[in-house]
């Protein structure tokens, strides 16, 4: 799969999101850089299907089918969109996710999930208390829970602070499992990834 942004804008003399080329594959994990409060949401939401641009376009496999691409990439952890309430318990926002996915979502299957991918220790813990690098984890393995999910657009991870490396990481592991990774950053996280070996493969 392979998602291409040609010359998208959005907002009045793009104010909202500035002129943006990228695209973003299978098996690979793309930055993309988005500065301001807003801009880093609008990106994502139109990265995933969710938002039309006002100039240009975009295209999943040189289509331009926005109902396929939201069907196929899930957007992560985007302000004010769908990020996790912050005083919600670590346990409920999964319970939500397996329900959203078809699968069982109680408390004890919450539990037991949360213990399957080593975070057993976190179920009571306000989503907002979670450090960078597990939300990451949390989010994007409930993300892929999604039936026909193929894609992740993780949105402004950095914000949350810790050091991208520490994040980074676990982005690569979702490329190397196969999936398309898109991640929306502040010019400080940008350079930082830019830096690191891993970001040049």
């Amino acid at each position: 799969m392979k998602v291409e942004l040609h010359g998208i804008s959005k907002g009045r003399q793009g104010q909202a999101l500035p002129e943006t080329t990228l695209a973003y594959r299978t098996g690979e994990a793309t930055v993309a850089f988005a500065e301001t409060e807003q801009r880093p949401t609008v990106l994502g939401l139109i990265a995933s299907g969710r938002m039309r641009p006002d100039t240009g376009s975009v295209t999943i496999d040189d289509a331009k089918d926005a109902a396929l691409l939201r069907r196929r990439v899930a957007l992560c952890d985007a302000p004010d969109v769908n990020d996790p309430h912050p005083d919600v318990a670590v346990a409920g926002v999964v319970a939500e996710e397996l329900m959203f996915a078809g699968l069982g979502a109680t408390p004890l299957h919450a539990r037991r999930w949360l213990k399957h991918i080593g975070y057993p220790e976190l179920a009571g813990v306000p989503f907002s208390a979670v450090p960078t690098a597990a939300r990451v984890r949390l989010l994007c393995e409930l993300a892929v829970l999604r039936e026909g999910v193929e894609g992740l657009v993780l949105v402004h991870p950095d914000r949350h602070g810790g050091r991208p490396e520490s994040w980074w990481s676990i982005v690569q592991e979702f490329a190397d499992r196969g999936l398309a990774m898109l991640v929306i950053v502040g010019g400080a996280a940008a350079a930082a990834i830019e830096r690191m070996p891993e970001a040049q493969r």
